[in-house]
């Protein structure tokens, strides 16, 4: 895997680290179990699709082109947790220590860099590090997202099968397939009485949404011509939300420099995971290059002495709401 590019949708690791587990401190009292799942991600990254080639994409604010189309884009969307933005700049210098380049660019969300990226390099291998749906329409035969394989260790790839056999259609209709039933997470209403298998069947009948709007014939006499009638400026609205803009800033057009990923700092790592009292990821840092083998379930696991002593508190609707924007 030494030759495959791995690129980190930053912020849906993130959230997804920091619910995974609730209520863990440093020394000091202040929080880190986002640090501690995402410094465990990236040490298993590390272990089983080492590199040399990657980087981590962060959303930038939300997007004016898109807040034109849809003022109420992602409107639902409850702030960062005060818990978690605290742990933000720990969990940057701990993503740059394992080697990895940050970007963030105003005017483009991180799956749209992701999308520049491999718009730019298709003849590249490409695994793609999220929990987003979105970016499923990226997904080709050298393309697949990388899902920490839960309760198990390592990952897991999801290819084009996947896709297919999760929406009922492949990645060049998924954008479709969205603008269709839309998108909670967003706060992108989909067409009323169409839902994820009458989309997929929809999809089937006219091959996507441009050609159908061509093409209208194709569903004559079809249950969904009543219930796409009318829908022409919604469905219009809804593909440019949900595709990915597949050019890059000009900040980032040098492609082989922004994928310019180095080698791991273990001494700055083993520093910042004793600030923070992870004892258990301590133990599986190396003294050398090799990665020391850790059982396969350990990575992702919270040890017993790790484990906060308080009572679990209930999930927020942070929790619920990023939840509902999960691919898997």
């Amino acid at each position: 895997m030494a030759d495959t590019t791995i690129l980190i949708d930053a912020y849906s690791q993130i959230f997804r680290s920091f619910y995974a587990v609730r209520l863990l401190t440093d020394p000091q009292g202040l929080p880190v179990n986002a640090l501690y799942i995402f410094t465990k991600l990236l040490l298993e990254l590390e272990k089983d699709y080492p590199t040399n080639s990657g980087a981590m994409l962060f959303d930038c604010g939300k997007v004016d082109f898109r807040l034109k189309l849809n003022p109420d884009y992602k409107a639902n969307r409850p702030p960062m947790p005060d818990d978690l933005q605290v742990q933000i700049p720990r969990l940057k210098e701990m993503a740059s220590a394992f080697g990895w380049q940050l970007f963030a660019e105003p005017g483009f969300e991180a799956d749209d860099l992701i999308g520049g990226i491999v718009c730019s390099n298709k003849e590249r291998d490409i695994r793609i590090v999220s929990s987003d749906k979105d970016l499923s329409q990226l997904v080709t035969d050298k393309v697949k997202l990388l899902s920490p394989a839960s309760g198990k260790g390592g990952f897991e790839e999801r290819g084009i099968d996947f896709v297919v056999g999760k929406f009922g259609v492949g990645p060049e209709l998924i954008a479709d397939y969205l603008a269709l039933v839309g998108d909670s997470s967003d706060n992108i209403p989909g067409v009323p009485g169409i839902g994820p298998k009458g989309a997929a069947d929809f999809l089937k009948l006219t091959g996507g949404i441009e050609r159908y709007l061509e093409n209208p014939e194709l569903i004559s006499g079809s249950k969904y011509e009543a219930k796409v009638a009318g829908q022409e400026e919604l469905l219009k609205r809804n593909l440019q939300l949900v595709r990915l803009r597949c050019e890059l800033p000009e900040s980032m057009r040098d492609v082989e420099k922004v994928l310019q990923k180095r080698a791991a700092d273990w001494d700055k790592i083993r520093s910042l995971c004793e600030e923070a009292g992870f004892k258990s990821v301590v133990k599986y840092l190396p003294e050398s290059k090799k990665i020391e083998e850790a059982p396969e379930d350990d990575l992702f696991s919270l040890p017993p002495q790790e484990k906060s002593v308080k009572k679990p508190e209930k999930t927020d609707s942070g929790a619920e709401n990023f939840v509902q924007g999960e691919l898997f």
